[in-house]
């Protein structure tokens, strides 16, 4: 059975290649009843969104992907589809379980073929089933050629697990990769498979347990969680009815330079909208009125360099976030250098990245939310480094900062020194000024809430993306960051 539904546990691949043996073993199945079961969970899909298929390209390579591949053949042959398999290299070399596969498609009056250099005209539907998870290097020259014939036939085509291409436990792309419709993942989700470049190729995802998936979590570790909907009531307690203001936190909001005081603005409203007691801002004289006049239910505080008036508010605060339109100016510089010995829980974003990339220090009472340019910055190296791997990126990030390191972007990714957490909400509207500092104030808010560094991140993580996909529904483009204050409001009051 396929299901878009995805369980929170994520697996790396050798994880999941070791663990569907166990598992199989463990209910005294053969390996090749799980391929069966893996090509009908594929045949399954291509039934459910393309019903109208006539005919189909299924492109096999040489390992147990391929023999998966030889199923759908076989399987869409018996429903009268009409069916050419291209199969990438030499196809009697295939040995074990997907020799079996490819045997029974030639019984059943299949036929197999060299890859050609332009896909049939009559095609509907193509199946990805070239490269499975053991791919490590770059897509070699010859299979290099016909991913780039399939993806320039702009015909949907339907992955086998994970699209050809993309490596399984990062996420990054390997050379070329498949651009895919949808992806069939089976026993285990690939974490790669949730992150990173992985967003512009996995297309729908789907999951097949194939009937061994109970097993297999109970004797596997997961690598991460992906976070779902049930990530909100299990965070966020039902007040009290005698609940009052300074139950839910002091939060202060530091920044907005000049020219900048919309960041801070939206980091502090942000705030408010997630529940947090009282809200307060430091900024610079001039973005006062503006500030007060948009929303009068901030504390705003000009200030100009008195190292006394910080302390106070320090003092004032239970949580600080500090960072948002701050700039790298003295004010700015003034501003982190009397903040960055606080104890007090603190988010640090924006330009507070970069102070502290100029100045690395680790502390355990922070968060940190870098998108992958502060990132590069903070761990001296290059966006592409990056990317390249972002769970060890992450990782890396909170090993030397301390505290909680978010990597934002697509698959935004939080590592809490013990646990990965990957967010797969959010959308392409989300590439805006301003949703940083949107994150800022909500992670901040829930700190203020009395919610730990780890619960606050994560959740503040699915808030924000979650609140942008509900957004979204009116259109991604021309979506802006205070677009999604009601939507945050609808989400922190969900039961």
């Amino acid at each position: 059975m396929v299901t878009s539904r995805l369980p929170i546990p994520l697996y790396l691949a050798e994880t999941v290649k070791a663990g569907e043996r166990q598992a199989a073993e463990t209910m005294q199945l053969a390996m090749y009843t799980l391929m069966e079961r893996a090509g009908a969970a594929v045949f399954e899909c291509l039934n459910g969104h393309y019903p109208a298929t006539t005919s189909l390209l299924i492109c096999c390579g040489g390992g147990n992907n391929g023999g998966d591949g030889y199923v759908v053949a076989r399987l869409a042959l018996s429903a009268g589809i009409d069916v050419e398999v291209w199969h990438l290299g030499d196809a009697n070399q295939l040995t074990g379980d997907a020799a079996t596969a490819r045997d029974a498609w030639l019984a059943a009056g299949g036929r197999i073929s060299a890859p050609k250099t332009e896909l049939p005209h009559d095609i509907d539907v193509v199946i990805d089933a070239l490269l499975g998870t053991g791919l490590s290097g770059s897509v070699r020259d010859e299979t290099s050629q016909l991913i780039t014939t399939i993806n320039q036939a702009h015909k949907p085509v339907i992955a086998v697990d994970l699209p050809s291409g993309l490596c399984a436990d990062t996420g990054r792309i390997l050379g070329c990769a498949i651009q895919a419709k949808k992806t069939v993942t089976f026993i285990g989700v690939k974490q790669g498979l949730t992150t990173g470049q992985a967003s512009n190729v996995v297309g729908e995802l789907y999951f097949a347990g194939l009937g061994v998936n109970t097993i297999f979590d109970t004797q596997q570790q997961p690598s991460a969680f992906a976070l779902t909907d049930t990530i909100i009531p299990t965070r966020l307690a039902q007040r009290r009815r005698t609940a009052h203001k300074g139950d839910h936190g002091r939060v202060t909001c530091f920044g907005g330079d000049l020219g900048m005081a919309g960041a801070i603005r939206l980091a502090a409203e942000a705030c408010l909208r997630t529940g947090a007691g009282l809200t307060a801002v430091v900024t610079r004289p001039d973005n006062v009125l503006s500030i007060v006049t948009a929303r009068p239910e901030i504390m705003v505080q000009g200030w100009q360099e008195k190292a006394h008036e910080i302390r106070q508010q320090r003092d004032w605060s239970d949580v600080i976030v500090l960072g948002p339109g701050l700039g790298t100016d003295d004010w700015g510089k003034a501003l982190y250098f009397h903040l960055a010995d606080c104890e007090k829980k603190m988010v640090l974003d924006a330009d507070g990245l970069n102070l502290l990339a100029l100045s690395p220090d680790y502390k355990n009472n922070r968060i940190i939310t870098p998108h992958p340019g502060e990132a590069a910055r903070l761990l001296m190296c290059s966006i592409a480094d990056v990317e390249s791997d972002r769970f060890l990126a992450v990782q890396r990030l909170q090993q030397k900062y301390g505290g909680v390191a978010v990597l934002k972007g697509a698959g935004t990714l939080v590592f809490d020194g013990m646990q990965f957490y990957v967010c797969r909400a959010g959308n392409p509207g989300m590439a805006t000024g301003g949703m940083g500092d949107v994150l800022s104030g909500i992670i901040g808010s829930l700190l203020g809430q009395n919610l730990s560094l780890s619960d606050a991140a994560v959740l503040g993580v699915f808030l924000h993306s979650k609140a942008a996909d509900l957004c979204a529904q009116e259109g991604e483009r021309g979506m802006i960051a205070s677009d999604l204050f009601p939507y945050i409001r609808q989400l922190v009051n969900s039961r």
